[in-house]
């Protein structure tokens, strides 16, 4: 089936679908991306198939994601129906210059106009902070991005990878100045990586921002095509397994609670007769405030079934067997709040509890 409902993101009258296509694969310079003629494929089949949320960022092989979809709309003549994101803050000068990187007015405005030449067009969508680089003053950043709008270069922004207080305190300036909304917060959420419940559900609705869940699948993990050990899995490509070989961080996904947790998964999709990754998928857009999930694909099989994820319901009962394996650890302060220390507060009363329901009620779109 096509995706035939399209949501508001955040408070913008901005339409976009559920599914976003992330296009972190779209070239080879990394070593598990995709080849040009392979990345047309995906990006028609997404577009073919009622997508129209289309994420990249300045960085993405080495600026080949954004020439690849730069030359795609170009040959498509559809610039005007995709919503297109790019991203900005790693370092992507030529020669790794000490104001090459970062969120100084004087990078914005540099990786912006590369990236609008990559892309091939005069402006940006959803203009994306990729990372907090600990040093910009956020009023800096804020009005840095305004002027991009009041040039007609960007319409919208958001923020990715931030910590809670620095967004929160983003949106209170916007409020304050006038400025233009955040209206999203890019950040990782998947069934192995639930930490941002503790901060950016409430967040997001207090916002009124919609979340942009990347790496649905943990890097791959959730797909099903790995297996306790990866180290050890020559005959298995792909991104988990490349940057796990390379020594990268994500190597530390490699543990036994996330073996439970792919194991459940297994358990499931077995149960409802749909693939792995289709029901981590949905479980991540079923989620308070998610308003859209990306989806990357490196194979057409992959790009064919992301795009049937939303096709079905996953039972209550198996969601709350998917919920209970995968409930992360409540780290302190957020120990205080759970309900067990707020009936100390509130003895004998629903009193400052939010029901599952309400949550549920809540969820951006």
């Amino acid at each position: 089936m096509a995706i035939e409902r399209y949501y508001t993101l955040g408070n913008t009258g901005l339409r976009v679908s559920r599914l976003a296509l992330g296009t972190m694969t779209f070239g080879e310079e990394w070593g598990w991306g995709n080849a040009k003629k392979d990345a047309a494929q995906i990006f028609d089949y997404y577009l073919d198939h009622g997508g129209n949320f289309v994420d990249t960022a300045d960085m993405y092989t080495g600026g080949s994601s954004e020439e690849f979809l730069g030359d795609f709309m170009k040959e498509r003549q559809n610039r005007e129906e995709i919503v297109l994101a790019t991203k900005f803050t790693f370092n992507t000068s030529k020669n790794q210059h000490i104001n090459g990187g970062g969120n100084s007015r004087k990078n914005i405005r540099r990786t912006l106009e590369e990236s609008l030449k990559r892309l091939k067009t005069d402006y940006i969508d959803l203009y994306i902070l990729h990372c907090w680089d600990r040093m910009t003053p956020v009023e800096e950043v804020l009005r840095t991005l305004n002027d991009l709008i009041s040039e007609g270069k960007i319409l919208h922004y958001a923020l990715s990878n931030v910590p809670a207080w620095y967004a929160s305190k983003a949106q209170a300036l916007t409020r304050q100045f006038n400025y233009e909304p955040i209206s999203a917060l890019q950040l990782e959420y998947s069934l192995i990586q639930r930490s941002i419940e503790h901060e950016y559900i409430d967040l997001t609705q207090d916002m009124n921002a919609g979340i942009m869940a990347w790496s649905p699948l943990g890097g791959g993990l959730l797909s099903g095509k790995y297996k306790p050990g990866i180290d050890d899995q020559e005959d298995v490509k792909g991104r988990l397994k490349h940057i796990t070989d390379n020594g990268g961080e994500v190597s530390s996904k490699d543990n036994e609670r996330n073996w439970n947790i792919v194991k459940t998964l297994h358990e499931v999709s077995e149960e409802i007769n749909q693939p792995m990754a289709s029901v981590a998928l949905n479980w991540t857009a079923s989620q308070p405030s998610v308003a859209s999930v990306l989806v990357g694909a490196t194979k057409m099989n992959q790009i064919e079934a992301n795009m049937k994820s939303l096709d079905f319901e996953i039972p209550s009962e198996l969601m709350k067997k998917l919920n209970e394996c995968s409930a992360p650890d409540v780290p302190y302060p957020y120990t205080f709040f759970q309900p067990k220390m707020q009936e100390r507060i509130y003895p004998n009363s629903k009193v400052g509890l939010k029901p599952d329901s309400y949550w549920k009620d809540l969820r951006i779109g």
